[in-house]
């Protein structure tokens, strides 16, 4: 067996173990579909060669995936991924929060438009939409517990760069960061820190947000990934969002933990 028949049966196990493209239960003509080479493309590049490398848990790299296309509202990509993220076990409830959490950064309408078909995706499968319940905080909790969150996340070396220039230009949206951002969004059922923080750093890296980036991958030690699992969260991201972003993340990773 050569390497390109290695790197295909790797991804074809890994599409099995998603039973990837089995869903929707519509039937609906693929623009790809009997395109000669896209089908082994796709089996070796992605999955065979991304997919399934060792170092990273896959329900880490699904969640990263799932991330990049809600950011960059590849919608029909994505509804695809939420079948297959529901085929490997990812619960109902993690899967409705990645959108929501990924908002911070692409912005609230992506979240409605992606969990328009998150839901439409439970419809076809006869599962109810998850129903999270949210403990309502005051204004100054929420700043408070975002404020000690982001330290956690960040340390003295996050109060630098962009945000200094927060503090002087625009303290109310710094303000707003911590309440709603650090102080709700992250402490909402569903994900735990862990996953929050492989969602936003693939988010990141597939909206080119260099800077904000850079905290996260101080982050991601914190909380207890290794720089190499980091790593391959950013590889991860190279099929949804262009090698070019993660080839970009990566040299920031190089210097930020340089």
């Amino acid at each position: 067996m050569n390497d390109r028949e290695e790197l295909r049966r790797k991804g074809n196990e890994i599409r099995e173990r998603l039973q990837h493209g089995t869903y929707p239960v519509r039937e609906r003509p693929r623009a790809t579909t009997g395109i000669p080479g896209l089908r082994n493309y796709t089996g070796e590049s992605i999955f065979g060669a991304v997919w399934a490398r060792p170092g990273l848990d896959i329900r880490y790299r699904m969640l990263a995936t799932l991330s990049v296309l809600s950011s960059l509202q590849r919608l029909s990509q994505f509804q695809t991924y939420v079948h297959s993220a529901l085929n490997m076990g990812l619960g109902a409830e993690e899967i409705q929060e990645v959108p929501i959490h990924c908002s911070l950064y692409a912005g609230f309408p992506s979240a409605v438009n992606s969990l328009e078909l998150v839901h439409e995706a439970f419809r076809e499968r006869g599962i109810e939409a998850p129903q999270t319940e949210v403990p309502e905080l005051s204004l100054e909790e929420m700043e408070t517990r975002g404020r000690e969150l982001r330290e956690q996340l960040f340390g003295a070396e996050g109060q630098q760069g962009y945000a200094s220039a927060l503090m002087d230009l625009a303290p109310d949206l710094r303000v707003l960061t911590y309440q709603y951002g650090f102080g709700e969004i992250f402490f909402r059922p569903g994900l735990d820190l862990k996953s929050r923080v492989v969602c936003t750093t693939a988010a990141l890296t597939a909206l080119r947000a260099d800077g904000q980036l850079r905290n996260f991958l101080r982050a991601g030690p914190r909380v207890g990934f290794s720089n190499e699992e980091m790593v391959e969260v950013l590889i991860q991201t190279g099929g949804y969002a262009g090698y070019p972003a993660a080839l970009n993340a990566i040299s920031i990773a190089a210097e930020v933990w340089s």
